[in-house]
């Protein structure tokens, strides 16, 4: 029986500055892997792997690139190889948005909420996924929303660039099952973190948020990043070898989707 650790793994976080990627850092590191973060904010990249090194004791590195772009993608993670000889597992996390009711938007708006939350998955999974063929081992665990599941107000571009994060996950776990490479989704509620205080800053968007959190089964509030992270650790490890192409929500009970 395989026990919930990630010993020895190495596991690239995109989007690992902060918030829920930071958490997922640390909750990897914790359980006994070595972390590349990936992230455009390098400066603040680097003090969360300090931090997150100095806590396990394990081999954690930051690495720039806008993961919209594919070109930086490929040197990011040629020089996360050449660092750490391999990836494990590959978190793809990195996210933005706004919140803005659909006719508020404006083309270049939908433009770099799917670059980011879409495209980036992309472009992330077609750079990483090569090496994990070669090796016939590997886990993906792409962070959705649960957006993306069920709608949310001022969100229309997001969930539906989650919402395809989702459909293309499945259809990669269906492809990619004959190399032993698993795929799944964890697929968060409203979590406090500085994308859910900046979408508070618009005029209906606080009071959208706030009847959120209030409608929470568990607790009536917000998810803290730390309770996202321990799902995907899960999903990563060996724990869950025979599960692939899964959507896990951790939403408090916000959503509950068959």
């Amino acid at each position: 029986m395989h026990t919930i650790h990630l010993q020895e793994k190495v596991v690239l976080v995109t989007g690992g500055a902060r918030g829920i990627g930071r958490a997922i850092a640390r909750a990897c590191a914790r359980n006994g892997a070595d972390v590349a973060i990936l992230d455009l904010d390098l400066e603040q990249a680097q003090r969360t792997a300090e931090d997150v090194a100095l806590e396990s004791g394990r081999k954690v590195q930051a690495f720039e690139a806008d993961v919209a772009d594919l070109v930086l993608v490929r040197a990011a993670v040629n020089a996360v190889l050449a660092e750490f000889g391999r990836i494990d597992v590959l978190v793809n996390n990195a996210g933005w948005d706004r919140f803005a009711l659909f006719l508020e938007t404006t083309p270049e708006f939908w433009e770099k909420v799917i670059q980011v939350n879409y495209k980036g998955v992309l472009n992330c999974c077609y750079t990483v996924l090569p090496h994990m063929v070669q090796r016939r081992s590997g886990a993906i665990v792409n962070i959705a929303s649960d957006a993306g599941r069920g709608g949310s107000m001022g969100e229309s571009i997001y969930a539906g660039a989650k919402g395809a994060v989702i459909a293309f996950s499945k259809t990669l776990a269906r492809e990619h099952a004959r190399d032993q490479i698993r795929v799944n989704v964890v697929s968060p509620g409203i979590t406090s973190t500085e994308l859910f205080r900046a979408m508070q800053d618009h005029r209906t968007g606080a009071k959208v948020m706030e009847a959120m959190a209030r409608s929470v089964p568990l607790g009536r509030r917000p998810a803290e990043p730390e309770e996202i992270a321990p799902a995907v650790v899960f999903l990563a490890s060996d724990a869950a070898g025979y599960i692939t192409g899964q959507v896990l929500s951790v939403s408090g009970g916000l959503t509950m989707v068959d």
